[in-house]
C-alpha cells in the first residue's frame, strides 16, 4: 500500500530520550486531572475531595474489584429470600441473618468508603447515603426483633426484606437503574390526572351496568348473581379494560338481550382503545421529556469534568492555553492504562492536528469521547501454510481455491444447504436414507470449516470475536460425536441417547441463525437490537426491583393459602389446591394451585403470568377467595404500576432507542478518528481484510472476486492497520446521548456546575411556544 511505510513511521516514532519522572506536584496534577477524565469518561458524577489521599482512595474506589464486591454482596442480599421462610431450599436463620449481616457490613463498609472521598456536607445531602443507612439500622433492628420472638417459638414477619432493593437503587454504580425511577417519579404527576379520570369513566359505566343489570336477575356460568355489587362490577370493568374476562363477562347480558352487547363494545372503545392509548402517549411525552433533562446535564457535566482537566494540566502557549504533549501522554496512559502504543499515537494525531507538540482545549475536550470509540489494532499476518510452503500455497490452483472461499456466493450455497438440512431435520429421522443424508452434510459442514481455515488465518478465524465462527465449529463437532455414538451405541441397544441427540438437533437448527444475519435487512434488525440490549438491561434491573417488592409482600400475606400436591394428586384437598374456600371456584377448575406465592422462584413465575394479563383476573380472584377481598387490589396496584407505567415507559424508551440505532450515523468523534486513520493511509476497510466476513460476522460485507488486482491488494495487506471496531454502544449513557444529542444546545459555553444541577424540563422548551420555534 503505498505510504504505509511513512504511516508506520508516524505510528512507531523513532526512540527518544527518556522523559524525566514528574515531580510530585504534577504527578498529583496529573492523578486528579485523570479521575476528572474518567469520571467524564464513564459519565459518573461524583464529587470527590482533591487531596492526594482522597484521590487514591476514589481510585480505589471505583476500581473494578471494588464494583464487583459491591453487587456480588447486593445479589446475595437478594437471593437470601431463596433460603428464608417461605424457602425454596430451607436453610436455619441463624445462617441465612450471619450472611445477611456481613452483607451490612460489606455495604457500611462501601458507605465509609464513599464517606473518606466526598465532601461531608456533600455526603450527608445525598438522600441515597442516607437510605442506604435507615435500610441497614431497619434491617438490624428486624434481625434482632425476629430472632429474639423465633428463640421463644413466635412466628413474626420478616418486614425488612422488602427493604433489600434499597441496595440496589442507591449505590452509585447504579445509576441507570435510579434515572429510570427519578424518570418514572417525574412522570407521574401527569401520569395521576389522566389516570383519575379513567378511574372517573370507569366508575361511571360501574353504575351504568349497575342500574342495567342489577335487577334483572342474571346469573354468571358459576350461578353467582351478575353485576349486583358495586365493587365487584368496577373490578370486573377494570379486568375487561385488559381484556382478559372478554367475552365471558358480558355473556349473560348478551344472552339476555343483544342490545346489552353496545354497552361493553362502547366501554372498550372509550376505555381499552382510547384511554390506554392516551396512557401511551402522555407516558411516552413525559419520559421522554425528563429524559431528555437528565441526558442534557449529563452531557454538561461531561464538559464541566474536561474543563476541570484541562485547568489542572493546562499551560500558556502563545496567547492560549494548551496541554504539553508529554503530559497529554501521561494522561491518557493513566485514564486508560491498557491502550497499546500505536492506538496512543493514533489518538494523539488527531488531538493534535497541526502536530505542534501541544493539544488546545477543544480538542482536549473530545478526549473522553476518544477514549469511549473502540479502535481495533489490526495486525495482518501471513497465513502458516504460506510460511511453511510458499510454492504450494502460492500456486494457480490453491489460489483459485482461496478466491472460491472468499467469494460470497460460496456464504450463499452453505446457507442454502444450511436450510436443505433443516427440511430433513424435520423428516422422519429413523428413514435410512435421512440417516445416510446427515453424513452427507457433515461432511460439507467439517469441508466449508476447513476450507476457511486453509483461506483464512486461523488465529483470526478462532479470534476472540469470531463468536459465529466458534459457533459452527462446535455444532458441527458436537454434531459429529452425536451421529457416530448414535451409529455405534444404538445397534448395540445398550443406551438410548435419544436426550442428547433431541439437544444436538436443537443445536443444528440454530445454525439458521447464520441465514438471518446474512439477510441485509435482517442484519440491520438484529445489530438494532444489540445495540440497545445494554440499555433494556436498565429495565430489567428496574422490573426486578419491583418484582422483588411485590414477591415479598406476596409471600408474606398470601403464603401458604394454596397448595400444589403434584401433577397427578386426586385427593380432595388437591382438587381444592388445599383450602376449602377454592371449592367450585375458576381457580381450582383450571388447576392453578402451582400458581402461587410459597417461595420466590414460584412468587416471581406468578408475577411474570400476571405481566401477561392473560387470566390474572382468575388469580387475583382465588387469592381474594382464600383471604379477603380487598386483597384484589394488591394484584390492581402490581398491574397499574408494572402494565400500565413500567411496560409503558420500556415501550417508549425502545421506541426512541430503536428510532436511533435503526438510523445510526457515526458522530463528529468517530467520522475524526477514520478520516485520521485514512490520512495515515493506516486504515483499512472490512470489506478489504483478509477474513473478509469474519471480522464481525453481523454488519461486514463480504467481497467478491477481485481479478488479479484483488490479489495483489490482498499481498500488500501485511502490517499494522486500523478501523473502527463496530457501532455497539459502551456504555447506556452512550446511547442515551446519542439519542438526544441532536436536541441538546450547543456547548458553547458551559454553564455553572449549579446551575447544571438545577437544569428543567421546562428549561430545554421555549417559554412562549410559537409555530416558528415549535418548528
Amino acid at each position: 500500500m503505498p505510504g504505509a511505510g511513512r504511516a508506520r513511521r508516524l505510528l512507531h516514532p523513532c526512540p527518544q530520550p527518556p522523559e524525566e519522572p514528574p515531580a510530585p506536584e504534577e504527578e498529583q496534577d496529573l492523578l486528579l486531572a485523570a479521575a476528572y477524565v474518567s469520571d467524564a469518561q464513564y459519565n459518573r458524577n461524583i464529587p470527590f475531595e482533591t487531596s492526594p489521599r482522597a484521590i487514591r482512595l476514589y481510585y480505589f474506589y471505583n476500581h473494578w474489584t471494588m464494583r464487583f464486591a459491591t453487587y456480588f454482596f447486593i445479589c446475595v442480599d437478594l437471593s437470601l429470600a431463596l433460603f428464608e421462610e417461605p424457602a425454596l431450599f430451607p436453610v436455619p436463620f441463624l445462617a441465612t441473618s450471619l450472611v445477611e449481616v456481613l452483607c451490612l457490613t460489606a455495604f457500611f463498609g462501601r458507605l465509609i468508603h464513599f464517606a473518606k472521598v466526598t465532601p461531608q456536607m456533600v455526603f450527608w445531602k445525598d438522600m441515597k447515603n442516607i437510605c442506604i443507612m435507615v435500610a441497614i439500622v431497619l434491617t438490624l433492628i428486624d434481625l434482632i426483633i425476629y430472632g429474639s420472638l423465633e428463640a421463644v417459638n413466635i412466628h413474626s414477619i420478616r418486614w425488612s426484606r422488602v427493604l433489600r432493593p434499597v441496595f440496589l437503587i442507591n449505590f452509585p454504580e447504579s445509576r441507570q437503574i435510579r434515572r429510570a425511577f427519578r424518570s418514572i417519579r417525574n412522570t407521574l404527576p401527569d401520569i395521576l390526572y389522566v389516570f383519575l379520570l379513567f378511574m372517573f369513566n370507569m366508575l361511571i359505566f360501574s353504575l351504568m351496568a349497575l342500574k342495567l343489570f342489577g335487577d334483572r336477575d342474571l346469573k354468571t356460568v358459576e350461578g353467582s348473581a351478575y353485576f349486583t355489587n358495586i365493587l365487584e362490577i368496577a373490578f370486573e370493568l377494570y379486568v375487561l379494560v385488559t381484556t382478559a374476562n372478554s367475552p365471558d363477562v358480558m355473556m349473560p347480558a348478551y344472552d339476555f338481550n343483544w342490545w346489552y352487547s353496545l354497552y361493553f363494545i362502547t366501554y372498550l372503545i372509550i376505555n381499552t382503545y382510547i384511554f390506554m392509548s392516551v396512557f401511551l402517549a402522555v407516558v411516552y411525552n413525559n419520559y421522554r421529556k425528563h429524559l431528555k433533562n437528565e441526558i442534557r446535564k449529563l452531557a454538561y457535566l461531561k464538559r464541566h469534568k474536561m474543563l476541570e482537566a484541562f485547568n489542572i494540566l493546562k499551560v500558556k502557549v502563545g496567547t492560549e492555553f494548551v496541554v504539553k504533549e508529554a503530559q497529554w501522554r501521561r494522561l491518557a496512559k493513566v485514564v486508560a492504562p491498557d491502550i497499546s502504543s500505536s492506538h496512543l499515537e493514533l489518538l494523539l494525531r488527531i488531538s493534535d492536528e497541526g502536530q505542534k507538540g501541544h493539544v488546545d482545549k477543544m480538542n482536549f475536550l473530545r478526549l473522553a469521547d476518544l477514549l469511549n470509540i473502540q479502535v481495533v489494532t489490526v495486525n495482518i499476518k501471513r497465513h502458516p501454510l504460506e510460511a511453511w510452503m510458499p510454492q504450494l500455497y502460492q500456486s494457480s490452483a490453491s489460489l483459485w481455491v482461496q478466491k472460491v472461499v472468499r467469494h460470497r456466493a460460496f456464504v450463499w450455497v452453505y446457507d442454502v444447504i444450511i436450510l436443505i438440512n433443516a427440511i430433513f431435520i424435520a423428516l422422519e429421522e429413523k428413514n435410512p436414507f435421512i440417516s445416510y443424508a446427515e453424513w452427507v452434510f457433515l461432511f460439507l459442514y467439517i469441508t466449508e470449516i476447513l476450507l476457511k481455515l486453509y483461506t483464512f488465518e486461523p488465529r483470526v478465524y478462532f479470534g476472540r470475536k469470531q463468536f459465529w465462527n466458534w459457533f459452527d465449529t462446535l455444532i458441527i463437532i458436537a454434531a459429529l460425536v452425536a451421529t457416530v455414538a448414535t451409529t455405534t451405541i444404538q445397534p448395540a441397544r445398550k443406551y438410548n441417547s435419544q436426550q442428547i441427540l433431541d439437544i444436538v438437533l436443537v443445536l443444528r437448527i440454530l445454525r439458521l441463525l447464520r441465514v438471518i444475519v446474512s439477510i441485509q435487512r435482517f442484519r440491520v434488525i438484529v445489530t438494532t437490537l444489540i445495540n440497545i440490549g445494554p440499555a433494556m438491561l436498565t429495565f430489567g434491573g428496574l422490573v426486578l426491583v419491583v418484582y422483588y417488592v411485590f414477591a415479598i409482600i406476596g409471600m408474606e400475606v398470601f403464603h401458604g393459602k394454596v397448595r400444589f400436591f403434584g401433577p397427578n394428586a386426586t385427593t380432595p384437598d388437591a382438587l381444592v389446591c388445599g383450602n376449602p374456600a377454592l371449592k367450585d371456584s375458576a381457580f381450582a377448575r383450571d388447576k392453578y394451585c402451582k400458581n402461587n406465592f410459597n417461595n420466590l422462584a414460584s412468587s416471581f413465575i406468578l408475577l411474570m403470568e400476571l405481566t401477561v394479563v392473560n387470566q390474572w383476573h382468575i388469580l387475583a380472584g382465588g387469592f381474594a377467595l382464600v383471604t379477603h377481598q380487598a386483597a384484589k387490589l394488591y394484584f390492581i396496584g402490581f398491574h397499574v404500576v408494572v402494565v400500565i407505567l413500567i411496560v409503558n415507559i420500556f415501550i417508549a424508551f425502545i421506541l426512541e432507542a430503536f428510532f436511533v440505532a435503526y438510523s445510526l450515523e457515526k458522530s463528529e468523534v468517530e467520522t475524526a478518528i477514520e478520516k485520521k486513520i485514512q490520512e495515515l493511509r493506516m486504515g483499512i476497510q472490512e470489506e478489504e481484510m483478509q477474513d473478509g466476513k469474519l471480522i464481525d460476522n453481523v454488519e461486514s460485507k463480504d467481497s467478491g472476486f477481485h481479478g488479479d488486482d484483488g490479489d495483489n491488494k490482498r499481498k500488500t495487506l501485511k502490517g499494522l492497520y486500523f478501523r473502527i471496531a463496530s457501532k455497539k454502544y459502551r456504555t447506556v449513557d452512550t446511547l442515551l446521548q446519542q439519542m438526544f444529542e441532536s436536541e441538546i444546545a450547543p456547548e458553547d459555553e458551559t454553564p455553572s456546575l449549579d446551575e447544571i444541577l438545577n437544569f428543567s424540563p421546562s428549561d430545554i422548551y421555549p417559554k412562549n411556544p410559537s409555530f416558528e420555534n415549535s418548528a
